[in-house]
């Protein structure tokens, strides 16, 4: 059904014009998104118009601008910020039939406010030389003392970490949460500094044994055009935690159709287009993220890892206790 549902939309796609253009605002970078646009835009006719920057000022700038905005999509790098826009009262619910077909019901919101597009694990980046995976489990254990001054992760003003925490106070409470984060933030091997990349880089240095990042960054630099990237990350491996239990921790980049769009029925063509097979076939590829619908394979990076279980929360579920996970991450004293 999914592949029919496909077939016919990209049928759709070459001889159907629904508008001249539609306007997204992006806090994905371009490059990660602006080639599935152009390829969108050869098949339609429709223009894509992208403007850039970091989901909390476009989420401001939606609601400053009101009716009056001008964009009909707002991609976001993770579900805490999407969440944030359909509380914000910026999207408006959609209901696409060949959307819900496609996607998981955990990967978009219950009623139709943001859809997933990509996946990708925040998992432990481990150094092969110094750490046996056999001495890995859990996310939990990554608070044992054993593991003292050996981690390194980014600050917790990144919503990739709030997100996870939010999925601990989800499965396992508030207090539980609290001495977990307690316990984390007493074994890093430094102050929180720099991206998911220079937690990978600081392991290959020596400057601590494991690090917490999403899994998309280890493909990409793996790939990398920079060969200290690369050597940086051939001296390391990945782990996916909680095999035995609830599975690895999982996340989204996503959309929401603005409450604001003028090219509605062109920017719902665009979402579908963008969790089709060809769509997700690019992102897997280019970009080394996991696709978002179970028919397209993960790239052969990817596949290199092996399989894994993946947590089936229902991600809203992250953005629910974000506010919680902030302050848990203050009182524990995560910079």
């Amino acid at each position: 059904m999914v592949r029919k549902l496909s077939a016919i939309f990209l049928a759709m796609c070459s001889t159907q014009v629904l508008a001249a253009e539609v306007n997204i605002y992006s806090a994905r970078q371009e490059n990660l998104i602006k080639p599935i646009l152009d390829i969108f835009s050869e098949r339609t006719g429709v223009t894509v118009n992208l403007v850039t920057g970091s989901a909390d000022e476009l989420i401001q700038r939606l609601s400053l601008e009101g009716a009056n905005s001008p964009a009909d999509l707002i991609i976001a790098e993770d579900v805490g910020r999407l969440y944030r826009a359909k509380e914000a009262g910026v999207l408006q619910a959609v209901e696409s039939p060949a959307i819900n077909a496609i996607i998981p019901e955990q990967y978009r919101d219950s009623e139709g406010f943001w859809y997933g597009l990509t996946l990708r694990s925040r998992v432990v980046i481990y150094d092969k030389e110094r750490v046996n995976p056999a001495d890995l489990s859990t996310y939990a254990d990554l608070a044992d003392p054993k593991w003292n001054d050996k981690i390194c992760v980014r600050s917790s003003s990144n919503i990739y970490n709030q997100s996870l925490v939010a999925s601990m106070i989800s499965r396992n409470g508030v207090e539980a949460t609290e001495a977990w984060v307690t316990g984390l933030v007493a074994n890093f091997a430094r102050d929180p500094q720099g991206g998911d990349r220079d937690q990978i880089t600081a392991v290959a240095a020596g400057q601590c044994d494991l690090a917490i990042s999403n899994t998309y960054y280890f493909g990409g630099m793996l790939n990398s055009a920079n060969e200290a990237e690369r050597e940086a990350a051939q001296a390391v491996a990945v782990f996916f935690p909680d095999q035995n239990g609830n599975g690895a921790h999982m996340n989204i980049s996503g959309a929401g159709l603005t409450k604001a769009a003028k090219n509605r029925d062109a920017a719902i063509q665009l979402m579908e287009f963008m969790v089709s097979e060809e769509a997700q076939a690019w992102y897997a590829e280019v970009n080394n993220e996991f696709p978002v619908r179970s028919d397209v394979a993960a790239s052969e990076v990817l596949q290199s890892w092996g399989t894994f279980k993946a947590d089936d929360i229902a991600l809203e579920e992250l953005g629910i206790h974000n506010a919680e996970a902030v302050r848990i991450m203050d009182r524990a004293g995560w910079q």
